[in-house]
């Protein structure tokens, strides 16, 4: 009879022989095979330690060893075969129709390092792309006073985030509405969260196809992985409360950022993948460049 780990060091380096791509919750062959087998036995996932040694009889492996193979022959993330991501210690749902929650500005919310900019006159809160509603959840938890509007283009995503605005009580706090950009979003906001699509046609074309089970919609950012942040930038000035400040992320996109808007200034975040993933703009910061773009258009 085979162990936890034991199946889990087998599933490892099945998922490594194989040549699966991780980066939807997990980095490494043993985090993601350690996440499917105690998914799959119904074990905590924050436990490997405790229930390491525990017999798993023949029945319970086979189905681990069906996970796995599913695994690896869709080349889903396994979010989306568990039906479930973590993002700071808090379970959300998600499935095909919302991209896998990942994002660092999870992060800055939880150790607040965007609370400096943020205080009595935060009220309103935006989570833009929303997709399966974490970061709106996330925020709303955190911060006990304000409200949240989480918004989308995609209704499919809107699906999936109702399900974690209701998991999590907020539906009293939490408004979701389908927006393309801010178009149906008059605010003024007071912090706008987002992390929109980014990525690059170079590096779309040359995506995992863990990356392309996700929809497209969630991760496109036209040929340098701009196009929704100028759309953004043009209208937020307008949508945001006088002291507002925007946090948004951008991925392995900083040159493409810096060559896109030159003229702004910002503030980088640390988070754990470094200090070029996420950004943080005031307001004012917004406005300066719209007006020097308009005074260099005028000449």
């Amino acid at each position: 009879m085979s162990t936890v780990i034991e199946l889990i060091e087998a599933g490892a380096k099945r998922l490594e022989d194989a040549g699966v791509a991780f980066g939807h919750g997990t980095a490494n062959a043993f985090d993601e095979a350690a996440w499917l087998v105690l998914w799959r036995l119904k074990l905590p996932l924050d436990d490997l330690d405790g229930v390491a040694d525990t017999p798993v009889s023949p029945a319970d492996a086979g189905k681990v060893d069906a996970l796995v193979a599913e695994r690896i022959a869709t080349r889903k993330p396994a979010a989306y075969l568990t039906k479930e991501a973590w993002l700071q210690g808090v379970s959300f749902y998600v499935d095909e129709r919302a991209i896998v929650p990942r994002s660092f500005i999870a992060e800055l919310i939880a150790d607040g390092s965007i609370d400096y900019w943020l205080g009595e006159h935060t009220q309103r809160v935006l989570d833009l792309c929303t997709g399966n509603g974490s970061l709106a959840v996330l925020a709303a938890l955190t911060y006990p006073e304000v409200s949240v509007d989480a918004a989308d283009l995609s209704v499919e995503a809107l699906e999936v985030a109702a399900i974690n605005v209701t998991r999590h009580a907020l539906d009293a706090r939490v408004k979701l509405i389908e927006s393309d950009g801010l178009a149906n979003l008059p605010g003024p906001y007071d912090l706008v969260l987002c992390n929109p699509p980014y990525v690059n046609s170079a590096s779309m074309a040359a995506l995992p196809a863990e990356y392309l089970a996700e929809p497209e919609l969630a991760l496109a950012g036209g040929a340098d992985g701009m196009d929704f942040v100028r759309r953004l930038f043009a209208d937020a000035p307008s949508r945001m409360g006088e002291r507002a400040v925007l946090v948004l992320e951008i991925g392995n996109e900083r040159d493409h950022f810096e060559a896109a808007f030159p003229q702004l200034e910002v503030v980088w975040l640390e988070t754990s993948a470094g200090e070029d993933q996420v950004l943080l703009v005031t307001r004012d910061a917004l406005a300066a460049m719209a007006t020097l773009v308009a005074g260099a258009g005028v000449r």
